[in-house]
């Protein structure tokens, strides 16, 4: 697919041709990936965070949030609900908050390992070399880290980097790569000032780096961010800026199923924050394949609020988990067992 056909995917106001993507996207997921959706289990361990993103609610300059650090035994108490719950994977998931010790941080991995069946996954952000090599030594399996946008002007724009050195996330996968983790990693769609042509090359990217898990969600500014308090907005790009809308994650998801057949696609709490009655069920439709229940403890899951007004943050874990199950079935797939390994290690693709 080239980048004017995503293009022109991604413009279409034909709702016949954008039916012909869902079931396509649809039958390359099934005949890759299968049926089974794999359950995530994802406990939000720390809403510090040193990074000033100009969208994000955990950004250090938010002074109006309460901050936290769960201890190493709430994590291990998740970590066994995630068993008890019959996932296969628990995704430790924080702000860059180097109060995450090294050393912390391989002795809680080790821990899970040896005292779980669970596959784990860390996505705390941009971290050393030194780090990420400890943690697989460890026992971790997955790093997600997302590159948000391959336009590195709107990149920087948004994310601005730690005094003294610059970001290369691009160069962090190399390393996590080499280091034997999967790695998962996506984007935002509709940043101000994103284009199609830049979206249509993030999706290309997404093929070319070889994911194992592609994770796509809507821009959501957090009201007391730069961008939220500005609505989000900037100049306007006359036909060019690409809506933050539902509609458009659907087409990207359904895209990235088309280049990267055997990736692990989610379906995203923000869709669901979007459209509570079916946003993972259409996203599961459109080429999804994981969803990820909540195991954080509700006394935290307010306080993690990159955007406002998430889906589900008062239920428990055991609701999260009997509502998810649900929904799955509601539209005739089944819950997957086992650690949901990527398939794309395998590289053998089915064709539509």
């Amino acid at each position: 697919m080239t980048r004017d056909e995503i293009c022109q995917w991604l413009k279409t106001a034909d709702e016949a041709r954008l039916e012909e993507l869902w079931l396509r996207a649809d039958e390359v997921r099934r005949r890759n990936v299968g049926d089974e959706v794999h359950l995530r289990g994802l406990m939000e361990i720390s809403n510090f965070c040193v990074r000033s993103c100009r969208y994000c609610g955990l950004r250090v300059e938010n002074t109006g949030v309460a901050r936290y650090r769960m201890a190493e035994e709430e994590i291990m108490n998740c970590a066994r609900q995630a068993v008890a719950f019959g996932y296969g994977t628990v995704v430790l998931q924080a702000g860059e908050d180097y109060g995450i010790e090294r050393d912390w941080m391989a002795e809680l991995i080790r821990r899970i390992k040896g005292e779980t069946p669970l596959a784990v996954t860390l996505s705390l952000g941009e971290r050393s070399e030194d780090e990420f090599a400890a943690w697989r030594e460890a026992g971790a399996d997955r790093y997600l880290l997302r590159f948000e946008t391959s336009n590195r002007a709107l990149y920087d724009a948004i994310h601005p980097p730690l005094a003294g050195r610059r970001s290369d996330r691009f160069a962090l996968f190399h390393t996590l790569k080499e280091l034997g983790y999967e790695i998962g990693s996506g984007i935002m769609i509709g940043i101000p000032g994103q284009t199609y042509d830049d979206l249509a090359w993030d999706i290309e990217i997404f093929q070319i780096l070889d994911l194992d898990m592609i994770g796509v969600g809507p821009f959501i500014p957090h009201p007391a961010t730069p961008l939220g308090r500005m609505g989000g907005t900037h100049a306007p790009l006359a036909g060019e800026q690409v809506p933050n809308s539902e509609a458009m994650t659907y087409r990207v998801m359904a895209l990235a199923r088309l280049v990267s057949p055997r990736a692990n696609i989610p379906a995203t709490s923000a869709l669901a924050t979007l459209n509570l009655a079916q946003g993972r069920e259409l996203g599961l439709m459109r080429g999804g394949n994981v969803v990820m229940p909540n195991l954080t403890p509700q006394e935290y899951r307010a306080m993690y609020e990159i955007y406002p007004a998430k889906a589900c943050i008062d239920e428990t874990a055991d609701q999260c988990r009997g509502c998810m199950t649900g929904r799955i079935r509601s539209i005739g797939r089944s819950v997957g067992s086992g650690r949901g390994d990527s398939p794309n290690r395998s590289r053998t693709v089915q064709p539509e």
